[in-house]
C-alpha cells in the first residue's frame, strides 16, 4: 500500500506572491502552484493531501498559539497518515521544529519541517526540490522524529539553527550530525538516528509563559534588565559568553539572578558560539552563575532551550524539576 503524508501549509516563503507591499502569503495559491508540478503526482512519490492553516503567516509572526494549531493537527491525525510535512517561513522555523519535538511525545513517524528562501512563484526556487525531498522522506519512514531538511541536508529539528538570511543552505546543526545527506540518494545516518519507542503519542500544549531571551554583551548594564527579571519572567535564557561567561565574573547580576530564582524564574545559561557547550564552573567567571541557581543549557541551541522552557512550565513541574530535566536530554536536544 502506498504511503500517504500530511502537508501543513502554515504560510512562510515557499507560498509567497509579489504584491505592492512586498511579498506576502497568498490564500489558495500553494495548491495551484505545487499542481503544476509534474514529480508530486509521480508514481514514486506518497500520496499527499495538504491543509492549510487559516490565516497564513510570516514566519516572524509565528507564536505559541500557532504552535499548539500544527501540533493538535499532526496529533488529531497521527493514525490517518504515515508522516506529515510542513511547510513553514524559515526565520523561526528552527523555533517550531523545536517546540513540536517536545510537544509531541512517543513521536514514531516523520514530522519534516521544511521552507524555502524564494518563492514557488519565482524562477530559481528552492521550494520544489525542498517540498519534494520531505515528502520522500516522510514517507520513506526512516527518520520518525521532528526534522528539518533544507538544501540536501536532514537535520534533527531541535538542533537546527538558522545561519544565513540569504544563502540558499540556510540552516545548519553546528552540535550535531546531519540525520541524512541527499544528493543522487538520501544518504542516512542511521547512528544518529532516534529509535521511536512503544510509548503511545500524546500531545501537550504549550501555555503562553513569558520567557526571554537575553544577549551578553561587552559592557552592559545587567541593573537595566533588574525590572523584568523577577516575576515578570518566567524563563530566562542567558546567552554568555563561550562556554558560559560573563563580563566582571557576574558581580553586578549574580544578585538579580538569585532574586529571580527566589521568584519561580529558571534562567538557562546558553553559548553565543553556534558550536561548544556551556561548562558552568570551567572558568571563575562562570563559576558565580552555577552558585547563583542559574542551569546549563550545555549544547543546546537557544531556540531548543527556549521551547523546552515553554514545554516544561507547561507540565505544571516545580522550579527544581524544571531545573534538573533542563539539563537532562528529552528528544536528543543536547549531548548527553
Amino acid at each position: 500500500m502506498n504511503k500517504k503524508v500530511l502537508i501543513i501549509y502554515t504560510g512562510g516563503t515557499i507560498g509567497m506572491k509579489r504584491s505592492d507591499s512586498g511579498f506576502a502569503p497568498t490564500k489558495g495559491y500553494l495548491a495551484e502552484a505545487i499542481s503544476h508540478i509534474p514529480d508530486l503526482s509521480s508514481p514514486s512519490m506518497p500520496e499527499w493531501d495538504l491543509f492549510e492553516m487559516d490565516p497564513l503567516l510570516d514566519s516572524s509572526d509565528m507564536t505559541v498559539k500557532e504552535w499548539n494549531l500544527i501540533g493538535r493537527k499532526i496529533y488529531e491525525n497521527y493514525h490517518l497518515y504515515d508522516g506529515f510535512v510542513i511547510l513553514h517561513g524559515t526565520d523561526t522555523m528552527a523555533y517550531t521544529a523545536s517546540a513540536l519535538s517536545f510537544m509531541l511525545k512517543g513521536l514514531d513517524k516523520p514530522v519534516i519541517i521544511t521552507g524555502s528562501q524564494i518563492p514557488l512563484s519565482e524562477i530559481r526556487s528552492d521550494g520544489r526540490d525542498n517540498l519534494i525531498t520531505s515528502l520522500l522522506i516522510a514517507g520513506e519512514g526512516v527518520v520518525r522524529e521532528v526534522a528539518l531538511y533544507f538544501s540536501g541536508k536532514l537535520l534533527r529539528g531541535n538542533r537546527a539553527t538558522k545561519m544565513s538570511a540569504d544563502d540558499l543552505v540556510a540552516f545548519a546543526s553546528p552540535n550535531f550530525p546531519p540525520l541524512a545527506e541527499v544528493g543522487i540518494t538520501v544518504k542516512y545516518n542511521y547512528a544518529v538516528i532516534r529509535r521511536g519507542g512503544d510509548e503511545a503519542l500524546s500531545f501537550v500544549p504549550l501555555s503562553e509563559i513569558p520567557i526571554g531571551v537575553i544577549k551578553v554583551f561587552p559592557g552592559i548594564q545587567f541593573s537595566l534588565f533588574e525590572s523584568i527579571m523577577t516575576d515578570k519572567l518566567s524563563g530566562i535564557v542567558l546567552e554568555t559568553f563561550g562556554a558560559g561567561n560573563i563580563p566582571g565574573g557576574g558581580g553586578k547580576l549574580i544578585p538579580i539572578i538569585k532574586k529571580a530564582f527566589a521568584s519561580g524564574s529558571i534562567i538557562v545559561v546558553c553559548s553565543q558560539c553556534p558550536g561548544g557547550t556551556v561548562t558552568l564552573g570551567a572558568y571563575k567567571t562562570s563559576s558565580s552563575l552555577k552558585e547563583a541557581g542559574a542551569v546549563s543549557g550545555k549544547d543546546m541551541t537557544t531556540e531548543a532551550a527556549v521551547a523546552k522552557l515553554y514545554y516544561l512550565f507547561s507540565l505544571g513541574l516545580s522550579g527544581d524539576e524544571i531545573k534538573s530535566y533542563m539539563e537532562k536530554n528529552l528528544r536528543g536536544e543536547m549531548s548527553e
